[in-house]
């Protein structure tokens, strides 16, 4: 008995935020049925959720973007100023829904679902196990308090590094990142730091269709580089970078002298597509030596072993470090296989990354 008392008492305490009925439903369904998981209460809006948070004290809270009387983005603000925790989104497949889940995560959300399609229920498992997963993520996850909006206004926004001023470096070095749950903030700070001639950089977020646009679209508007969701066959340039879209791997490939972006439709890799293993993959073979790997925070393996063969063709490979990850399980994967040269915080990251480039542009090769 005591036992089972035990375990009951681990399972992670999740309670669901929405205003539907029926996605309240759906959600109790998937979360109840999972062995290591338990609804500890539903609330219909954000007032109610309040409440329940002081009764039950989650582990993790799923929330809906869109929720009547208290906007879900004021409710977040204040939850993860006054009582941090882990929170995933639950979000609509639409150009507002995918602008309100940026901003939430920006406000501290840990990682977002996208609403089930009640109608398609060949795939419900695929999805219960999606929203299984990030649940799980969640709640290993750092939350940190956030500042009042006026106090993060206030302290200015992240300098841009100084310029490489090496033409050889940004012609031929590449910066190849990859990350998951939590990546979309590190990887903010990482291109908001980049100056308008540091080396073309490929990048695979783990995100799906429909919000890897509008995330390109939001960073374009922060940083000096130029950013885009990649439509493949682009010619990799200096100052820009080239996400992953959502529906498809992304590559590295070489047309002549030139490197350019390809995008393949083939099946998930690590259960993901786009994957950072397939990204990394082709970087070990196109670029070699001309290549720096990054892998920032996420859950699970993907990239490990595409950044090993990085590594082993050439090419030098950082790892964000376990204290500035939001989840340590992609990195720590990567440097557990030996794939990662240096483990840094991540604001230390853009200046050591461009600092190793300044140092070994003038031996860059052609491969």
């Amino acid at each position: 008995m005591a036992s089972n008392i035990e375990s009951m008492n681990m399972k992670i305490k999740v309670l669901i935020v929405d205003d539907s009925a029926l996605i309240r439903s759906v959600m109790r369904e998937i979360i109840g049925s999972q062995p290591d998981m338990e609804v500890v209460g539903v609330a219909p809006d954000p007032i109610i959720a309040r409440e329940l948070i002081k009764q039950t004290n989650p582990d993790v809270l799923t929330l809906d973007v869109e929720m009547p009387r208290m906007d879900g983005l004021d409710f977040l603000e204040k939850l993860m100023r006054l009582r941090p925790m882990p929170v995933v989104m639950v979000s609509s497949l639409t150009e507002r829904g995918s602008e309100i889940t940026l901003r939430a995560l920006e406000l501290g959300a840990i990682d977002f679902v996208t609403k089930p399609k009640i109608s398609i229920q060949s795939g419900m498992q695929e999805y219960a196990d999606m929203i299984a997963d990030k649940i799980r993520a969640a709640s290993k996850a750092r939350v940190r308090a956030r500042a009042p909006r006026q106090a993060e206004a206030a302290a200015g926004g992240s300098e841009v590094l100084p310029q490489i001023r090496n033409p050889l470096t940004s012609s031929e070095k590449l910066i190849i990142i990859g990350a998951s749950t939590g990546g979309t903030e590190a990887i903010k700070e990482f291109l908001i730091r980049m100056p308008s001639d540091c080396p073309g950089i490929l990048i695979t977020q783990h995100m799906p269709e429909g919000f890897t646009r509008s995330f390109a679209q939001r960073l374009n508007n922060l940083c000096k580089i130029s950013v885009v969701e990649s439509a493949g066959n682009e010619r990799v340039l200096p100052g820009h970078a080239y996400i992953a879209p959502g529906h498809s791997h992304l590559k590295l490939v070489r047309s002549g002298a030139n490197y350019m972006t390809q995008l393949d439709q083939g099946p998930p890799v690590n259960r993901h597509r786009p994957s950072v293993d397939v990204l990394f993959q082709s970087a070990a073979v196109c670029a070699g030596k001309n290549a720096v790997g990054v892998i920032l925070t996420g859950m699970g393996k993907d990239g490990a072993q595409g950044m090993l063969e990085m590594r082993t063709a050439g090419a030098y490979n950082f790892a964000q470090d376990e204290a500035s990850s939001v989840v340590f399980g992609m990195p720590r994967e990567a440097i557990a296989v030996g794939a990662a040269h240096e483990v840094l915080p991540l604001l230390s990251m853009p200046a050591r990354v461009l600092a190793w480039l300044a140092e070994h542009g003038s031996r860059a090769l052609r491969v």
